[in-house]
C-alpha cells in the first residue's frame, strides 16, 4: 500500500473513531424535553408526514414551547423556505454532521417517515413516530423475495417506535402486522386515523398556493395540469438509480397527445431528485423536493402513475388517475402487487401508444374527461384512505402530544402465541446451522411466535442457509454496532476475553450492562420474550447482550463435550479456549444448560460443575428435516468444472464406498480414518472413501493420502452445497471423531438409509436408536475392524422412523427451553 492509500485510510479510521466518541458521549446526555426531531427520506428534504406534523406543531399556540430539528442532506439549500430557515425554533442541521448525533440521542420526540440509520438506539426518555410515507399498491416487507433480510433496519425501527402511523385497516393489517411480522411484537401503538401529509391537499388555497410556488421555481404551468408520478424502483434510499431519460420520455408523450390547455410536469421519488435534477430534458418540468408532493396534488387534474402510493392520496380529491403500466408483468412477477392491475381506479396503459391515445381523449375538452372509474375511485378512497379528511394532523397530534385516548388504533401486541428469540450465530454451514435450520422447522408455529437473531452477511454460504429459513420466522439480522466510547469497548474486549468474575452474581452483575442493554434496544427496540435462547453457544458477547433481555426463561445450547472443545487444538494452539471459558463464566445466569443428547448433558454438567448448579444441565435432541434430506438426495450432484476439482461417480461393480461428512479439522481426526482405510483397502481393493468437507487440515489429508498411495481411492471431494447425492450413492457411513455433540450427519445417514460405524465419543452411544449401527474404540485399530465389520455384513441398519424421532426432539426442546409440554 502507498503512503497516500495508508495516510488516507488512517484518516478513516480517525474519523470513524471520532465519530463513535462523539456518538457515544450524546447519549450519556440527558434527553431535553421539548425537543422535537425530524428527518423525512433520510434527510432529503422538509417532507411528506413529518412535515405536515413539523407545521402543525410549530404554529398551534398549544405547542409554542418545542423547539424543533430538521436533519437534512442540504441545511444550506437556498430552496427551504424562509419562514423555517430564520425562525427562532427551528434549527436545520446536517445529516452528515455530528448534531445528527447530539440531536437523535437527546430530543424528547423523534418522527421518522423512513428509517433511522442502523446505529440508533432509542433511549429511555424518548417517544419516537414512525409515520412511514404512504399506503402500499406494491408489496412490502416479508411479501417480497428476501424481504426478510431487505428491511433489516426497518423491522429494527418499527419495533423501536412508540406509535406507527396508518391510513386504514388494510395498512394496519396488512403491511404492519403481517407483512413486517409486528403482530405478536409491536409493544406500541397504531394510530389508525389516515395519514398527516394528505391535509395539505384539502386546505383552503392549496391550488393557488401550489400554482404559485411551482411557478416561482421556474415551471411555465399550463391551465390544466398532468402530472407524471412514478414510483421509485431500486435497492437502497442510498444509491439511487437514475431514471431521467425515461421521465423525459413519457413527459414527452403526454404533452405531444394532450390538448392545447393541458401540459405534464414530472414528480419524481425524493431520494432520486438530486440524480434527476441535473437532467436537461426534465429543466422547467421537474417539481423541486421542497414542494410538499400533496400541495401538488391539490393543483394537479390528472395523475399519471404506475405503482406509487401517490394515488392512494389521489383518489380522495376524485379526479382521473391513468396508470402507465409498460412493466406491468415482469414488476408483478419480481416485486409482487396487493391488488390486479384489472382492479385499479383507472385507465390502464401499457405503451406509449396506448398513453398518448388515453390522454388525447382524456384531455381533449375541459367538460369532458373520462369519468368511467369515478365510482371505482370512491371505494378505493373508502377502503384505503377512509380518514384522509384534511383534519389528520391535528387527530395524530392529539393521540401523541396530548395523549388523547380517543384516536382509532390497532392493537396487535398480542396473539396469544408464546415468544421465542433464538440466536443463530454466523450461518455458516456447519452442523449447528443445520441443527438450527431443522429446529426452526419443526417448532409448532401455532403455538410459538418464533424470532430469530444472526449476524447478517451476504456471502453466498452463509446467505443460502438465511435463505432456508423457515418462512413462519421473523428475522432480526444483525446489522451496524455498538455504542459506546473506545475505552467502554476495551474494557467490553477484556470481559469477553476474561469472563466474568465469580463474584458477579445476577444480571446486575454483568459489568458493562448498559452497554449490553442499549445493544439489546437497538437489535429489539421495546420487544418482549417468554423464551430467549443461545442456539449457537461459542459467543460470549452474544451471551451478554441476550442476557439482558427481558423473558421468563432463558436458555444456552451445549453442542459438544465444551470442556473438551476449550482444550482442543489446531496446529498446536487451543483458539477457543479463551472464547468459551468466557462463555462458562456467563452460564450462572441461565436458566438451561441444553446439551444435544442425555450423555452429553452428564458429561457437561460433570465437566462445568464449577459454573453452574447441577439443576441447570438438561438436554435435548436435535431435529432432523428429513424430507429436505430425502428431496434433495434425488438432485443431480453438482459437479466441478475445473480440471482439479472432484466429480462424483457412481459406484464400479462389486466396489463399496464408504463416506464421511465434515469440517476437515482435528477433533474430526479424518487421519485416523484415511489410514484405517488404507489397510482395509489392501484387504479389498474394491473399496474406495469419500471425505466430504473443507477446513484447516485440507492440505495435509491431501499429501497423506499421496504418502500413503491412497489418491486414487481415497477422494477428498472438498465442501458440497449439496452432499446428499453423495452420501445416497454409497454404502457406508463413517464418523471417526475423538468427540462430538450430536452428529447430525449421523441422522442424515440414518436417513438415507446408510449403516453407520462410529467411534466412542462421550455422545456417541445417544447418537443413534438402540441397536443401530456399531460404535467401535477410537483407535485406528478400532475404526479399521468397523470398516471390515461392514464389508462382512456385521453392521447392524434396521429402518429409522424420522417422524418418531422428531416428535421426541420436539418435547425435548420444549421441555429444555421452559415451557409447558405441549398440550396435544
Amino acid at each position: 500500500m502507498d503512503p497516500s492509500s495508508r495516510l488516507s485510510r488512517l484518516r478513516r479510521r480517525v474519523a470513524r473513531a471520532s465519530r463513535a466518541e462523539i456518538h457515544a458521549a450524546w447519549r450519556r446526555a440527558d434527553i431535553r424535553p421539548g425537543t422535537v426531531f425530524y428527518e423525512a427520506f433520510s434527510g432529503n428534504g422538509i417532507l411528506c408526514n413529518p412535515e405536515a406534523i413539523f407545521r402543525y406543531l410549530l404554529h398551534h399556540p398549544d405547542f409554542q414551547h418545542l423547539q424543533h430539528i430538521w436533519a437534512l442532506e442540504n441545511p444550506d439549500d437556498s430552496a427551504i423556505p424562509s419562514e423555517y430557515r430564520d425562525h427562532p425554533r427551528v434549527r436545520l442541521i446536517n445529516r452528515q454532521s455530528t448534531n445528527y448525533s447530539r440531536h437523535l440521542a437527546t430530543a424528547e420526540f423523534l418522527v421518522n417517515n423512513a428509517t433511522f440509520p442502523p446505529e440508533f438506539s432509542k433511549r429511555p426518555g424518548q417517544t419516537y413516530i414512525n409515520t412511514w410515507h404512504g399506503t402500499p399498491l406494491k408489496k412490502m416487507g416479508y411479501a417480497i423475495p428476501d424481504g426478510a433480510v431487505g428491511t433489516r433496519n426497518i423491522i429494527r425501527n418499527f419495533v423501536a417506535a412508540d406509535y406507527l402511523l396508518s391510513s386504514s385497516q388494510f395498512m394496519s393489517e396488512q403491511m404492519y402486522a403481517l407483512d413486517y411480522r409486528l403482530r405478536n411484537i409491536f409493544e406500541g401503538r397504531i394510530l389508525e386515523e389516515g395519514l398527516p401529509r394528505t391535509d395539505r391537499q384539502f386546505e383552503a388555497g392549496a391550488r393557488e398556493e401550489a400554482r404559485h410556488r411551482l411557478i416561482e421555481a421556474g415551471i411555465d404551468l399550463p391551465e390544466k395540469l398532468i402530472l407524471y408520478a412514478p414510483t421509485w424502483r431500486g435497492e437502497s434510499f442510498y444509491e439511487p438509480s437514475d431514471s431521467s431519460a425515461e421521465v423525459a420520455d413519457v413527459l414527452e408523450v403526454l404533452n405531444s397527445a394532450s390538448a392545447d390547455d393541458w401540459g405534464a410536469i414530472a414528480k419524481v421519488h425524493q431520494v432520486v431528485f438530486d440524480v434527476s435534477k441535473g437532467s436537461l430534458a426534465l429543466r422547467d418540468r421537474l417539481v423541486p423536493n421542497e414542494i410538499p408532493t400533496n400541495l401538488v396534488l391539490a393543483a394537479t387534474d390528472l395523475l399519471v402513475t404506475d405503482y406509487s402510493s401517490i394515488f392512494m392520496d389521489f383518489t380522495t380529491l376524485d379526479r382521473p388517475i391513468v396508470f402507465f403500466l409498460p412493466d406491468q408483468d415482469s414488476y408483478e412477477g419480481s416485486r409482487g402487487l396487493y391488488v390486479s392491475p384489472s382492479e385499479l381506479p383507472g385507465t390502464r396503459t401499457h405503451d406509449f401508444s396506448e398513453l398518448a391515445g388515453t390522454i388525447a381523449r382524456s384531455t381533449s375538452t375541459a367538460s369532458n374527461v373520462d369519468d368511467d372509474f369515478a365510482e371505482s375511485r370512491r371505494n378505493w378512497a373508502e377502503t384505503y384512505a377512509p380518514y384522509d379528511d384534511g383534519a389528520v394532523t391535528g387527530r395524530v397530534v392529539d393521540a401523541i402530544f396530548r395523549s388523547d385516548s380517543t384516536a382509532r388504533e390497532l392493537d396487535i401486541s398480542d396473539d396469544g402465541r408464546e415468544r421465542l428469540l433464538i440466536y443463530l450465530g454466523t450461518m455458516k454451514p456447519n452442523g449447528i446451522t443445520t441443527s438450527a435450520l431443522n429446529m426452526l422447522a419443526s417448532i409448532d408455529h401455532a403455538r410459538f411466535d418464533v424470532s430469530v437473531y444472526y449476524l447478517f452477511t451476504s456471502k453466498p454460504d452463509q446467505a443460502r442457509n438465511i435463505a432456508a429459513i423457515d418462512p413462519h420466522v421473523r428475522h432480526f439480522p444483525r446489522i451496524g454496532g455498538m455504542s459506546g466510547s473506545k475505552i467502554t469497548h476495551a474494557r467490553r474486549d477484556r470481559l469477553q476475553r476474561r469472563g466474568l468474575r465469580e463474584s458477579a452474581s445476577g444480571d446486575e452483575g454483568i459489568p458493562l450492562a448498559r452497554l449490553f442493554t442499549d445493544e439489546w434496544t437497538r437489535c429489539f427496540g421495546d420487544s418482549q420474550f417468554d423464551y430467549i435462547v443461545d442456539f449457537s453457544g461459542y459467543g460470549p458477547l452474544w451471551d451478554f447482550i441476550l442476557l439482558q433481555g427481558p423473558a421468563q426463561s432463558r436458555s444456552v445450547w451445549l453442542h459438544n463435550d465444551m470442556h473438551a472443545d476449550a482444550r482442543r487444538e489446531v496446529h498446536g494452539k487451543q483458539h477457543l479456549f479463551r472464547k468459551l471459558h468466557s462463555v462458562f463464566t456467563t452460564y450462572r445466569f441461565f436458566d438451561n444448560l441444553v446439551s444435544v443428547s442425555k450423555e452429553l448433558a452428564r458429561v457437561n454438567s460433570t465437566n462445568l460443575s464449577e459454573y453452574a448448579p447441577q439443576e441447570s444441565f438438561t438436554y435435548a435432541h436435535n431435529t432432523i428435516d428429513y424430507r429436505h434430506i430425502l428431496r434433495r438426495a434425488q438432485e443431480p450432484m453438482e459437479q466441478g468444472s475445473e480440471p482439479n476439482e472432484w466429480r462424483w461417480r457412481p459406484n464400479r461393480p462389486g466396489e463399496k464406498t464408504f463416506v464421511a461428512v465434515g469440517r476437515l479439522s482435528t477433533e474430526k481426526n479424518h487421519e485416523r480414518l484415511i489410514r484405517a482405510f488404507g489397510k482395509v483397502h489392501a484387504k479389498d481393493a474394491q473399496t474406495r472413501l469419500i471425505i466430504i468437507g473443507t477446513g484447516p487440515l485440507a492440505e495435509h489429508l491431501d499429501q497423506l493420502t499421496k504418502d500413503l498411495g491412497l489418491i486414487d481411492v481415497v477422494e477428498l471431494a472438498g465442501f458440497q452445497p449439496n452432499p446428499y447425492p453423495a452420501m445416497a450413492g454409497a454404502d457406508c457411513f463413517v464418523l471417526s471423531s475423538d468427540h462430538e455433540g450430536q452428529p447430525m450427519v449421523i441422522l442424515e445417514a440414518l436417513v438415507l438409509g446408510l449403516p453407520v460405524v462410529s467411534t466412542d465419543f462421550s455422545s456417541s452411544a445417544s447418537a443413534m436408536p438402540e441397536g443401530t449401527g456399531l460404535i467401535v474404540p477410537r483407535s485406528m485399530d478400532g475404526v479399521e475392524s468397523g470398516l471390515a465389520a461392514f464389508l462382512a455384513g456385521e453392521v447392524p441398519n434396521p429402518p429409522f422412523d424420522p417422524v418418531a424421532y422428531n416428535q421426541r426432539a420436539v418435547a425435548e426442546f420444549y421441555q429444555a427451553i421452559g415451557a409447558a409440554p405441549d398440550p396435544t
